[in-house]
């Protein structure tokens, strides 16, 4: 993984925290990332 790649991973999981209200909401919007990803 480069760097670029770990700053834009990074910068993601920023913007899914920000939106989102608690811990709970951000590990669901979290997961429904991943399992987009997994389907392609």
């Amino acid at each position: 993984m480069t760097d670029k790649q770990f700053d834009k991973i990074m910068k993601m999981i920023r913007m899914v925290l920000d939106g989102c209200k608690d811990l709970e909401e951000a590990k669901q919007k979290v997961d429904e990332l991943m399992d987009d990803k997994k389907a392609e």
